[in-house]
């Protein structure tokens, strides 16, 4: 049985009846056609192909048309011939048409008339000396000529015959135990009916060849469940490129029944297009999207389509998520009868698989139904199956959905035979409870946000839900940004929508920004148009005003005012209080990012670095921030460029302001081989040594037997053979808490030492960033201080007078701290202006620069044994760096922006990098290949520590984290505010510290058990630095600070407070203790170096 010979069955009864209807809607009459005009103008049609067409292999034929009266007869003249028809529609994409045309190799293309001018137009590449065209009433046939069209046929069959060889020896060699399964052929005369390509959304849009046989079941059972009568209208709703035309065609005149066609223009005017289909031609049957059912708006749905007067007898709607109940249920008019169907399949196996009618008890409760709808039962022949990840058949669970059955194949692409019974991954993915099967979502909808997973169409049926939203849809722009769009009547304030979100969604659901739109766009096939919304959501970013507030009052109202909606707070609160820090308040890292976003917009400009700020500041810290960036002094340099991803055409630009002022002949490393030794340190006592053991040793660490040339600190000792526990919870009391009074100053009598300054030395602007120390072997009295700061200075400082070396002016501000190269003869820094720079050590020229697409905050490391450095960039990448050749040896994309430093371990040869979609990454530093990755679900300011053992990582959440160098967890340690601070380990790798915002500095031992806490007078960001007291060898000593400006030396075994002092700025920068010299920045511009003194040296 053939499609045709269903029609022609209907015909023999129905000769008279009425079969279509094209309605144009401009105010004239409609045409109708009955079944002997159709059946006579298919005959007509297919006597004239038959003469003209010569078919060698597959037999199709493509059709070039708008939908219209002679539609249905031109479709059956070419099934009669007997050829499949290939639907082209005039107003797809060009490129799309002719991949489809030569993918198939389409010998023979029938064209309207109407749209011969366009067709030749559009495709004049098709045409060549070997076109042949034809007419035939209101049709042209165009025979075009593919070049390796023959070449490509006989090459498929040489495949088939090669793969049926190979079936055949392995039946042999099973004994012929298991017969060779029966195959369906592309190429017999009467096999297909059909042929069509999918959207290609997801990639290359694929070619799917449909047989009789496979989609006969569709239009049989879709009969007998409907109902059809002779007396039903039938509404081709869809395009013929989607399959659903094929059953909205094929049941209506199999039946009897009439089929209404109108314009597509028509299609788009949703009033004009419901008193078409419900008021002049009383539809009776609907197939739809839940998109193009919603384009109605819910009233028109109420009042009309779904009325209790309502012509509509059969609603089924498919091709995506079913909506929910209750949405459903609201769509409903009192009273109203209408079947609602949920019906649910893929092109690939032609064209529904399952339904489910909703139950008439449950849309007529009243009760409020969170129930989701089940795809239901497999129609006619097909076979369902629900498979787990490895690829077994489940009863229970979630898994992807296959589908097939004996005679419901379809061939795919190049596919000549296919063995029936074939199953097909649809790339959906269900949950099958009590033998019911539930939608979770498209394989491209699921998506990882904030280290959780999340299904977009969840957004999306919760949205719609809400009183004041008549339809809605959702879009993961760029990958990165959770976007809803809105269609409302209402006078719609954002702050309800995301108020009232919030009770329904967890915080990785809700959407970064809502955009308020007239109409949802939909595609040909009724679905949601996401490239129309990605264009639609650009323009609304173009088109935001630059600025929204007059001064600078009125900006911090309007911040106050931001504060309070984001984090959800009652409006009476009249004044936020200057210090509320987000975190504290009831923010998150989800929160953040929509408040950055709201304060952008408010500002109308990007602010470089703020959402760290948010995540770690105050609110009045927050807002002079934003004030250096909107109110620049006269003398400040900050720019909307900040925030533009720089490319290299930006360099020069940038240099040309850049200066090097070389201020001495004092050189502090030696381009000589031989003497090319020195040792390096850095924040978080990170120590490395080049050639120089005896050193290390005077330092009282002990170098490694791992490396006979360089040795790093974190790797001195083996540790104990330790189990740790799993430990969640906060920390306990400690037996002892040292003491600081109110007014900051230490406790008379509590200190050992005295910090006194020992030069300090003007930066210009603040000092974020930690030093670099570097001594060189050779004449460890020239050892050198390299730091930069906001004044976009690097400077290069003599460690014991102060004298600076040489200074370079780099294009943008410095927070990166420095690294030095494998020789020693270059330093390395990140700049806000997306330049990483590499100067010359004895002078600060520039030696190389290379560019990344955003701020480099991040600071860089190197490895010993490559000379490879390693640094994190704003623009979500870690990149490996070659100085020596000046190149990028390769690239990562972390997924979100790299703040902090990465960490290299030894063995195994790990690179640990951290960024703030919370996700810690592990990689192989000689490929750039991840080797595993966690999700910590909240932002890690924090970079990770490496011991011999285990890694650890602060999190905003208040969590020290430690995993094993497999990437499994062992323990988390918790605080009472959010980490910044980095972690740091002693020489011995027994402890490790590190600080909190909640003022504490924090000792816990490798099982994550607290040693002792210290409570500082202010948040603590820095990093910690242990060292040996220089008066005392066997006392280790820790230096830290808060970010109040206060240095607190302590006792490392016990956390005993040996000295403080308080500097005349805000502290963000870590210390260095080389002897008995701190080497700290400070935000009142200036670097600081503090002798530290005993008792008998006061």
């Amino acid at each position: 049985m053939t499609l045709q010979e269903l029609v022609q069955q209907a015909a023999s009864l129905y000769l008279d009846k009425i079969a279509v209807c094209f309605d144009e809607c401009n105010n004239q009459p409609p045409v109708y056609y009955t079944y002997k005009t159709v059946i006579n103008a298919a005959s007509e049609l297919s006597d004239f192909l038959l003469l003209h067409c010569d078919f060698e292999g597959i037999r199709e034929i493509g059709l070039y048309c708008q939908p219209g009266i002679n539609l249905p007869s031109w479709i059956l003249g070419i099934l009669q011939v007997p050829a499949a028809y290939a639907p082209i529609d005039p107003d797809s994409p060009p490129s799309l048409s002719t991949h489809f045309m030569k993918k198939c190799n389409l010998k023979y293309i029938l064209v309207e008339k109407k749209q011969i001018n366009k067709f030749t137009s559009l495709h004049e590449t098709l045409m060549n000396y070997d076109t042949v065209t034809v007419e035939h009433k209101d049709l042209v046939l165009f025979r075009l000529h593919w070049e390796n069209a023959d070449i490509n046929l006989k090459l498929n069959d040489r495949k088939e015959k090669c793969a049926k060889e190979k079936r055949k020896n392995s039946m042999r060699s099973e004994n012929n135990s298991i017969e060779e399964k029966e195959h369906m052929d592309v190429r017999l005369k009467h096999c297909l009916a059909y042929v069509l390509h999918t959207s290609g959304t997801t990639g290359t849009p694929k070619i799917v060849r449909v047989p009789h046989a496979c989609i006969l079941p569709n239009i049989q059972h879709f009969q007998v469940l409907f109902d059809i009568t002779q007396d039903d209208v039938l509404f081709l709703a869809s395009p013929l490129t989607f399959d659903p035309s094929v059953v909205e065609m094929f049941v209506a005149l199999s039946s009897g029944a009439s089929l209404l066609i109108i314009p597509p223009s028509v299609k788009v005017l949703s009033s004009k297009l419901a008193e078409v289909l419900f008021s002049h031609h009383r539809v009776t049957v609907l197939q739809a999207t839940p998109t193009l059912l919603r384009r109605f708006g819910s009233q028109l749905i109420k009042s009309t389509i779904l009325s209790s007067s309502t012509s509509l007898r059969v609603l089924a709607l498919g091709g995506e998520a079913f909506p929910s109940l209750t949405v459903l249920k609201s769509w409903r008019g009192e009273g109203n009868k209408t079947q609602i169907f949920n019906i649910y399949g893929v092109t690939e196996v032609s064209s529904w698989a399952t339904t489910y009618r909703i139950p008439e008890k449950i849309l007529n409760s009243t009760l409020k139904c969170d129930m989701p709808v089940q795809l239901g039962f497999p129609l006619l022949g097909t076979v369902v199956e629900v498979r787990d990840t490895n690829g077994f058949t489940i009863q229970e669970g979630s898994g992807q959905v296959f589908l097939g059955g004996k005679n419901r194949v379809c061939f795919v692409d190049d596919e000549i035979t296919v063995p029936l019974g074939t199953m097909r991954a649809t790339g959906d993915f269900v949950t099958v409870k009590d033998g019911e099967m539930f939608f979770l979502g498209r394989k491209d909808s699921q998506i990882k946000r904030h280290g959780k997973r999340l299904n977009i169409e969840l957004l999306q049926q919760v949205a719609e839900e809400l009183q004041k939203v008549e339809s809605c849809a959702v879009t993961w722009y760029n990958q990165e940004k959770l976007i809803l769009f809105i269609v409302s009547k209402d006078d719609l304030v954002k702050n309800y929508i995301f108020k009232e979100l919030q009770k329904y969604l967890p915080n990785h659901a809700i959407p970064d920004e809502i955009v308020l739109i007239d109409t949802l766009p939909f595609t040909s096939h009724g679905k949601i148009d996401v490239s129309e919304l990605n264009k639609i959501y650009l323009n609304y970013m173009n088109s935001k005003p630059k600025k929204k507030f007059s001064g600078k009052e009125e900006l911090w109202e309007k911040l106050q005012f931001l504060w309070k909606s984001v984090l959800s707070l009652s409006e009476d609160l009249l004044k936020v209080p200057d210090e509320s820090l987000f975190l504290n308040s009831g923010g998150d890292s989800l929160k953040s990012i929509r408040l950055l976003n709201e304060i952008e917009e408010l500002v109308g400009t990007s602010v470089p670095g703020l959402l760290e700020i948010i995540l770690s500041s105050s609110i009045l810290e927050i807002y002079n921030h934003i004030l250096q960036i909107v109110f620049p002094d006269e003398d400040e340099t900050f720019s909307k460029s900040y925030a533009t991803k720089r490319k290299l055409s930006d360099t020069n630009q940038e240099e040309a302001s850049g200066k090097s002022l070389y201020k001495s002949s004092l050189l502090p490393l030696s381009y000589d081989s031989e003497i090319n030794a020195f040792i390096a340190l850095s924040r978080g006592s990170q120590i490395l040594s080049l050639n120089t053991s005896r050193f290390l040793t005077m330092l009282g660490h002990y170098p490694s037997a791992c490396s006979s040339d360089f040795t790093i600190q974190t790797n001195t000792e083996n540790l104990k053979s330790l189990s740790p526990p799993a430990i969640f919870g906060k920390s306990e009391d400690p037996s002892y808490v040292a003491k600081v009074c109110e007014e900051g100053k230490p406790v008379i009598g509590a200190e050992k030492m005295e910090l006194h300054i020992r030069w300090r030395s003007d930066s210009g602007k603040c000092v974020d960033a930690s030093p670099l120390v570097i001594i060189p072997a050779v004449d460890k009295s020239s050892a050198t201080v390299y730091i930069g700061s906001h004044s976009h200075r690097l400077k290069a400082v003599d460690l014991y007078s102060g004298k600076v070396r040489w200074e370079q002016t780099l294009g943008d501000r410095i927070e990166s701290s420095a690294c030095v190269s494998k020789c020693g003869n270059f330093i390395m820094v990140g700049c806000y202006n997306g330049l990483v720079y590499v100067l010359k050590s004895i002078n600060g020229e520039k030696y190389w620069m290379f560019t990344t697409e955003d701020a480099v905050k991040s600071s860089a490391t190197m490895d010993p044994t490559t000379g490879l450095f390693y640094i994190g960039s704003h623009d979500k990448h870690v990149y490996a760096l070659d100085i020596y050749e000046k190149k990028c040896v390769w690239k990562l994309a972390c997924g979100g922006t790299v703040f902090s430093s990465p960490c290299l371990n030894p063995i195994p040869h790990h690179l640990y990098c951290a960024t703030l979609g919370g996700l810690l990454l592990a990689i192989n530093p000689a490929t750039g290949n991840i080797v595993w990755k966690h999700s910590c679900g909240k932002p890690l300011f924090s970079s990770p520590r490496c011991c011999q053992q285990y890694i650890c990582i602060g999190c905003v959440d208040g969590n020290l984290l430690c995993f094993t160098h497999l990437g499994e967890q062992v323990w988390q340690f918790s605080t009472s505010g959010p980490i910044f601070s980095s972690p740091c380990t002693a020489a011995s790798e027994q402890e490790i510290f590190f600080g909190s915002h909640d003022f504490f500095i924090y000792c816990c031992n490798m099982e994550g058990h607290l040693q002792w806490k210290f409570e500082t007078t202010s948040r603590v960001y820095a990093t910690p630095f242990v060292f040996h007291n220089h008066n005392c060898s066997n006392e280790m000593l820790l230096a830290a600070a808060s970010t109040d400006g206060k240095l607190w030396i302590l006792e490392s075994q016990s956390g005993k407070l040996q000295s403080v002092y308080e500097l005349p700025g805000e502290v963000f920068s870590s210390p260095v203790v080389w002897e008995s010299m701190l080497i700290i920045g400070c935000r009142n511009n200036y670097i600081y170096c503090l002798d530290l003194l005993s008792g008998s040296q006061k």
